[in-house]
């Protein structure tokens, strides 16, 4: 550039430099992104031998004719009490996820620890067939979709019928009638089209909607054509409670045509996963 008296000056764009920096913000932010999502993938571990059947398969899925999901405490204390207590089911893989609410299950390389928040698989020996799935940890909204794709990925889907358990707060349900104290809890279910058998309670009413790790399952089957059906149980309960526990108990009509089950349970037995907690007020003292 030639000024008014002849001098040639170098030409400073300030605008290529801020361009850089541009550029250098946006490489920071797809780097960041790009961590944030690895850290929150999914994982599924299995053990040894399921692994090695995997690997056999051929297609990497596994042989599996009914998959029984228990989503929350009540719903997964049930299955512990009325369908794990015998030594005919073995832990065969869990799943491995990170977010700001499930910091534990993160480590892949080991099993979550007992009482800790997880999402376990368990097999019957003599049907292997049946696997049983126990979620009790947070799972966050973006990681739904991964958790349905990957778990659903390992299993044939030929053949195969879902069931869902799962725990929901009462304030959640939505009726134009007052709920007696003695209604609760309670059983409402959905199914997929491809379900083709009578439900064991009455359907959930409009306006209801699911969310969460149940509505994610039903959808995927939905979608995919496979025979699902859910009952969601409606309690007061927050913590572990034998009596919602129970409210699952015209689920076994099913669940003893796939395994073997114990013919009855005493009180006891079933309160043993059930987590008693006293009444604690609220008030300053």
């Amino acid at each position: 550039m030639a000024t008014f008296f002849g001098e040639v000056l170098s030409v400073y764009s300030r605008a290529v430099e801020e361009d850089d920096d541009d550029l250098d913000d946006e490489n920071e932010d797809e780097r960041i992104h790009r961590e944030i999502e690895e850290k929150r993938e999914v994982h599924i571990v299995w053990c040894p031998e399921v692994a090695q059947s995997l690997e056999d398969s051929g297609s990497n899925t596994l042989q599996c004719s009914d998959l029984i999901i228990a989503v929350g405490t009540n719903a997964a204390g049930f299955l512990s009490a009325y369908v794990l207590n015998t030594e005919s089911w073995d832990a065969v893989g869990h799943v491995s996820l990170w977010n700001e609410r499930s910091r534990g299950s993160s480590r892949q390389s080991i099993a979550p620890l007992p009482g800790e928040p997880a999402c376990l698989f368990y097999r019957h020996r003599d049907n292997p067939a049946v696997l049983v799935c126990q979620s009790t940890c947070y799972i966050a909204e973006d990681q739904l979709f991964q958790w349905t794709e990957k778990v659903f990925g390992c299993l044939q889907k030929r053949g195969l019928s879902v069931m869902v358990l799962s725990d929901s707060p009462v304030a959640e349900y939505k009726t134009p009638d007052y709920l007696y104290g003695s209604a609760v809890p309670f059983l409402r279910s959905l199914k997929s089209s491809a379900s083709k058998g009578q439900a064991l309670c009455p359907a959930l009413e409009q306006p209801n909607i699911l969310t969460g790790l149940p509505a994610a399952v039903l959808s995927h089957c939905q979608v995919h054509q496979i025979p699902a059906v859910l009952y969601q149980c409606y309690t007061d309960v927050i913590s572990p409670d034998s009596i919602t526990m129970e409210t699952y108990k015209p689920a076994l009509l099913c669940l003893s045509k796939l395994v073997k089950l114990e013919p009855c349970l005493s009180a006891d037995v079933l309160r043993k996963f059930a987590i008693i907690t006293e009444a604690q007020s609220n008030l300053y003292t």
